[in-house]
């Protein structure tokens, strides 16, 4: 039985890229490279895909940054205002 060869994140990049690129074709990049044509054709929806967060601001990435901290923040408010209720109640009696 064979072993399943493991793919580096460098290697599939470079393929998606050759790919993107256009100057070959699938078929060909696949004979070149020896991999299966259709993992090629992943590899390339795969980049194309995840190109909009590329190009994200990064206003829009503080924000949600921003947005956790404060959900955070909040949470911990709360909780140190239920234990400050908590002890008033115990320091009254």
């Amino acid at each position: 039985m064979t072993k399943r060869r493991t793919l580096t994140t460098a290697f599939k990049k470079k393929v998606a890229l050759a790919a993107l690129r256009g100057d070959k074709s699938i078929q060909e990049l696949g004979a070149h490279y020896e991999v299966h044509p259709q993992q090629i054709s992943t590899w390339k929806r795969q980049v194309i895909d995840s190109l909009d967060s590329v190009f994200d601001s990064k206003s829009d990435k503080r924000k949600r940054d921003v947005d956790a901290e404060v959900k955070d923040l909040h949470a911990k408010i709360g909780e140190l205002t239920m234990v400050n209720s908590f002890l008033e109640s115990v320091l009254k009696k």
